[in-house]
């Protein structure tokens, strides 16, 4: 295999690694090329990127890839490849890696390590993906618009749970796009090293609602609860301390990549547990009229009597159903004044599902109609609706 390393200017990085960070001075930055025979082609290698510079006492510092933009001017900075491990670390905030990408493989960004649900969605979404970890849902996000990876899976509600709200907030701060979506049948397991059985535990790890979702088994086997950030990092520490007196509720893939026993299989209290993922991509999908389309947008509203039922009537208007609304305060702006008594009001986003595709013509009447009176109105996505189940 031959290699060449290639001094280029930074406006020529390819996939936009420097990005475009305004009112920069950018310099050089070393890219690989490589390949065997005649076929080389380029490779973007600032996967776990070290940006080196000097700290204010005239040491060296050195932070990860995605602090870049805080140093740019602390330049030259090295770029390199690592091979994935086996068992890969999840990307961070602070160190995003990225493996070469085999043949014509997605890679989809998930959040949590190797057994997680996350990854069985991914892998359902993108059958024969590469999926890459991520330590936490903001790392998937940047992963997708550093083009680190090409799609991320990352869930939006569960069945039991409700929604999760931090990727509400998140699918707003980013500019990806809804392309898909995917729901899976989550079934716990409780998990533990070989030898060990159910009479020698005390305690049991795993994310916090898994431990709820299975109130019921953990209480009659008076188990005491350990929460963790996720399922399969929960059987990870299990098998990697050789516990005891400890278990785990993950998922029967989290079992065969850890080396643990199945002693419980569906320990869930509700069989009907079920959690949606939305797949996300830097461009839009052309939306179509050929299946069950399904649209999600944002939007915000003036204070007063009947402007959410307003907004809300130009779908019914045009017999567009509604699956999905959510609201989250602004962050910037939380509270509004009103003028007539003093007092103060959350200001709200709204999260609207519809089941209509934007080749519709009624889907796009209605957000005409929607705009006339919104302050605020984005589309985050048209995409086919998951309708398969796990």
């Amino acid at each position: 295999m031959a290699v060449h390393v290639v001094r280029l200017p930074a406006t020529q990085v390819p996939g936009g690694i420097v990005g475009n960070q305004s009112g920069i001075d950018r310099k050089p930055i070393e890219i690989v090329r490589f390949g065997c025979g005649s076929s080389k082609r380029w490779r973007r290698l600032a996967v776990s990127a070290s940006v080196r510079g000097n700290d204010e006492n005239g040491g060296d510092k050195s932070v990860g890839a995605l602090e870049m933009h805080n140093v740019l001017e602390d330049l030259p900075y090295d770029v390199f490849s690592r091979e994935s491990p086996l068992l890969p670390k999840p990307l961070s905030s602070s160190q995003l890696v990225e493996s070469v990408s085999t043949g014509s493989r997605v890679r989809v960004a998930y959040q949590g390590v190797r057994g997680a649900y996350s990854e069985s969605a991914a892998q359902k979404a993108y059958p024969n993906c590469e999926a890459v970890p991520c330590e936490q849902f903001d790392t998937a996000f940047e992963a997708v618009e550093r083009w680190l990876v090409d799609r991320a899976v990352l869930p939006i509600e569960n069945s039991l749970g409700g929604s999760i709200h931090r990727n509400y907030d998140l699918l707003l701060q980013h500019n990806l796009h809804i392309v898909g979506e995917v729901k899976l049948a989550v079934r716990h397991c409780l998990l533990a090293n070989h030898g060990v059985k159910t009479e020698d535990l005390k305690r049991v790890l795993s994310h916090p609602q898994a431990l709820a979702q299975c109130e019921n088994t953990l209480t009659k086997l008076g188990l005491v609860r350990e929460a963790v950030d996720d399922t399969a990092g929960a059987a990870k520490y299990v098998a990697f301390h050789k516990l005891k007196d400890a278990a785990a509720v993950a998922s029967v893939e989290a079992a065969k990549i850890y080396g643990l026993n199945i002693l419980a299989e569906d320990i869930q209290d509700d069989c009907d547990n079920v959690t949606r993922f939305l797949m996300l991509a830097r461009e839009p999908i052309i939306p179509g009229t050929d299946k069950l389309f399904k649209t999600s947008i944002v939007f915000s509203l003036e204070e007063g009597p009947g402007v959410l039922f307003k907004a809300l009537a130009v779908f019914a208007l045009r017999q567009i159903n509604l699956t999905k609304i959510e609201s989250r305060p602004l962050r910037k702006r939380p509270l509004r004044a009103s003028g007539d008594n003093g007092l103060k009001y959350f200001d709200y986003l709204f999260y609207v599902d519809f089941e209509a595709s934007m080749a519709d013509q009624d889907a796009q009447n209605a957000l005409r109609h929607l705009k006339e009176f919104a302050t605020f109105l984005r589309v985050l996505g048209s995409y086919p609706v998951d309708t398969t189940m796990l």
